[in-house]
């Protein structure tokens, strides 16, 4: 193995995430699929024990979850990353970001409170992106973008779905409820980056 490729595989080791990654899926996988179901692929997953939620987590063990949950769930692991991306999002803004700038992006008109969330999101992207990269245009479109992370199998495009689940959920709260994150239309279904536009309804 080269040393880049070394680089590669030591930076995708050390990548973490938010617990709630894995443990908002698995929660919806319960509900959705049953315990006997979920247990097989937290098994083919190598997820051995369920994270504790109180630190970080390996990048690793959250993409190896969307993968198997895909392959054993091809349609309905689209639900499950909806469903779990709004909790995960639900958690975020219970317990991630302080009272008072929740109370304020609020009552911001969404022209505001658009811009303030995202340059939070910016600020803290590091904590559901991994290896990947965050970049952000404007208040309203961003992008995901795992080249970098030189993936050995490209993430299932229901993680991709995952993100915008919670982008959605984030802005309804915290902006206006009429907001929905969609990846762009125009972005084909290959590929380790995707592109994604706010709209509001």
């Amino acid at each position: 193995m080269s040393i880049e490729a070394r680089l590669h595989a030591r930076r995708r080791a050390q990548a973490l995430i938010g617990p709630n990654a894995v443990l908002q899926a698995v929660a919806v996988m319960e509900e959705r699929l049953g315990h006997v179901e979920t247990s097989a692929i937290l098994a083919d997953a190598q997820i051995v024990r369920l994270p504790s939620g109180e630190h970080m987590i390996p990048e690793i063990e959250a993409l190896r979850l969307h993968r198997w949950l895909a392959l054993h769930d091809p349609m309905g692991a689209f639900v499950i990353a909806e469903e779990s991306g709004a909790r995960t999002a639900d958690y975020i803004i219970a317990n991630r970001i302080p009272r008072a700038a929740v109370w304020l992006l609020k009552r911001l008109p969404a022209m505001l409170a658009a811009p303030l969330l995202m340059a939070a999101i910016r600020k803290h992207a590091w904590t559901f992106v991994g290896a990947g990269s965050f970049a952000a245009a404007g208040a309203w479109r961003f992008t995901i973008d795992r080249t970098g992370a030189d993936d050995p199998i490209p993430p299932p495009d229901s993680l991709f779905g995952w993100y915008a689940a919670v982008f959605t959920r984030l802005y309804r709260v915290l902006v206006a409820p009429d907001c929905a994150c969609e990846i762009d239309s125009d972005e084909t279904a290959q590929g380790p980056s995707r592109s994604y536009a706010i709209h509001r309804r």
